[in-house]
């Protein structure tokens, strides 16, 4: 029987550049069990547009003394390795905004393997009204309290992937991953 091993990402970022990321949330999965957590605010060296701030929340004096972003990769880099399977809810947001980041502090880019929960949840799911991630924790009966929290988020994806994995196997799933 195969189990899933994958790390379940979100940013949350100040604006609308990729290099923006204000905070960021890693929920490690293990043989499909979720195993740890991991959670930063991070201070963007760009302003804060009021529309992001709407949506999650997050202000400026919150991350005033947050650490910048080469500081958090520090921590969290030893989760991209070479074929390790990064998931996220929209991924393409979210690996835009890590290779952003990445990219604007000089930073060597990472070769992970790509799922989109989006993609595997509009195929598995194509009768669900969208895939918004809380119209697919609504349907699904996932918790999400708080959405455009990054934790939050993650543990949202997570959640979504092991159900997925749990009623239709890996094999559709192995399908819609993709190498970044």
């Amino acid at each position: 029987m195969n189990q899933l091993n994958f790390i379940a990402m979100d940013f949350e970022t100040a604006t609308y550049e990729a290099h923006s990321a204000c905070s960021l949330a890693l929920v490690m999965v293990k043989n499909s069990q979720i195993v740890g957590e991991y959670y930063s605010l991070i201070k963007p060296e760009t302003d804060f547009f009021w529309k992001n701030i709407q949506i999650h929340g997050i202000h400026p004096e919150d991350v005033a003394e947050a650490p910048k972003f080469p500081d958090v990769w520090q921590e969290i880099k030893q989760y991209y390795q070479e074929n390790r399977l990064i998931v996220a809810h929209n991924a393409g947001f979210d690996t835009k905004v890590l290779a952003g980041c990445l990219d604007y502090y000089r930073i060597q880019q990472p070769s992970y393997l790509s799922l989109c929960t989006v993609r595997t949840s509009r195929k598995l799911f194509p009768e669900m009204p969208n895939h918004r991630l809380n119209t697919v924790c609504d349907e699904l009966a996932i918790p999400l309290e708080h959405h455009h929290d990054a934790l939050e988020d993650s543990r949202a994806c997570a959640k979504i992937l092991l159900y997925q994995e749990d009623h239709f196997g890996v094999d559709p799933l192995k399908k819609l991953v993709l190498p970044m």
